[in-house]
């Protein structure tokens, strides 16, 4: 939760036309040490690229997260990737991009990809490649640092030609793509997926909306990270409720409270009281609350509860989320913008919401949080459980 530097990743696939799954992968992981991005596009498209591309992914990111030494990872993908007889190219290409978490220094290995772009205040750099040959494949090389307001990206051939045949003789083009990148920079852009959804939406404007090859575009914008505290339920000891309070107040981001006592707790150590906004009432939620110096004020448990079922139908997707106002979608809101989810959560049970088939010693609030940290957890958030 310290102030450093967050790695916003984003990704999207489109995938090509009467094919039903992508051929191309992109999967990341984000340890203590280092984060992990790795695109691999299949040979080919339809299942049998998307098998590929997925198996070369899963291996490649297996192996890095167990910290098995780089040529050692590549020597064993390059040994395990056949050739096509007649084409005479691998049956998958990939890029790896690494990040060490604590120096910000990044390594890109690259097998038959699209070179990646790197950009500095919105500004394309060139980027000093090496190439290795290891079991008669030629791997290219590069790393360097990024600072605050870096955008590191990979891309698979089918956005490099996007447009062949149609609007561009030879596609749209490494240089193009990163001119295009240029412009996005040009507004005021604070995070990954807004760049990385017009570079693809451009993508599928050039292929006319009948996409003719996979294409996939993965991107890191390094910012400052966006921190959030849910503080649920009030301390199973009362003679420690000014102290979470004031762990709550103090908090350095956005801070929220769910739960009536819990709301109460915090108010009276701040001398202040909760404005009740009655018009985002509805049949299933109460309604939120207005606290000075707090974000967002909410009901506990059925909201905490209604939160994590929006939560699991859009999938963590934030586009996705229902256009309403009310103490879910809010709390859902405020969990998806954040980059990191510190939880408070006091053991106290509340009689009335306890339920008679559970132990006596798990209250239902703490069991919807656990369940609700376990999908965060899943869709690549960094939480953080206090009970109290």
């Amino acid at each position: 939760m310290a102030e450093e530097n967050f790695y916003d990743i984003y990704s999207q696939s489109l995938t090509k036309h009467d094919e039903e799954l992508c051929g191309d992968k992109v999967k990341f992981t984000k340890g203590d040490k280092k984060s992990i991005i790795v695109l691999s596009d299949g040979l080919g498209s339809g299942v049998k690229a998307n098998i590929l591309a997925t198996l070369t992914t899963e291996m490649l990111i297996t192996m890095l997260a167990a910290d098995l030494p780089l040529k050692e990872v590549i020597e064993t993908i390059a040994g395990t990737l056949p050739r096509c007889k007649i084409r005479k190219i691998a049956y998958a290409t990939f890029t790896i991009i690494t990040i060490d978490n604590s120096t910000s220094k990044f390594k890109v290995i690259n097998f038959d990809n699209p070179p990646i772009f790197l950009f500095k205040k919105g500004v394309i750099q060139k980027v000093e490649a090496k190439t290795e040959v290891i079991l008669d494949k030629k791997i290219s090389y590069c790393e360097g640092y990024l600072e605050r307001g870096d955008f590191l990206a990979a891309i698979s051939d089918g956005v490099l030609y996007a447009g062949l045949g149609k609007t561009m003789n030879f596609g749209w083009g490494w240089e193009n793509i990163a001119k295009f990148i240029e412009t996005i920079f040009l507004t005021a852009t604070t995070n990954c997926r807004d760049v990385v959804e017009k570079v693809m939406a451009e993508t599928r404007r050039l292929y006319c909306n009948h996409i003719g090859d996979d294409a996939s575009f993965v991107g890191v914008y390094v910012r400052q990270p966006k921190p959030l505290m849910i503080f649920t339920g009030p301390p199973l000891d009362p003679s420690t409720d000014e102290e979470y309070a004031e762990k709550l107040l103090s908090f350095p981001g956005r801070k929220v409270i769910c739960g009536g006592t819990t709301g109460n707790i915090v108010a009276s150590y701040m001398g202040e009281t909760i404005e009740i906004e009655i018009d985002t009432m509805t049949r299933e939620l109460p309604p939120i609350g207005k606290l000075k110096g707090i974000d967002l004020v909410t009901e506990g448990i059925l909201t905490i509860s209604k939160t994590k079922e929006l939560l699991q139908n859009c999938e963590c997707d934030i586009t996705r989320l229902p256009n309403t106002r009310n103490s879910a979608t809010l709390l859902a809101k405020e969990i998806l913008e954040a980059d990191s989810i510190y939880f408070l959560v006091g053991q106290q049970i509340n009689d009335f919401y306890q339920n008679p088939l559970l132990p006596k010693n798990i209250s239902i609030r703490r069991s919807l949080i656990e369940d609700l940290v376990k999908l965060l957890r899943e869709h690549q958030k960094d939480v953080i459980v206090e009970y109290c």
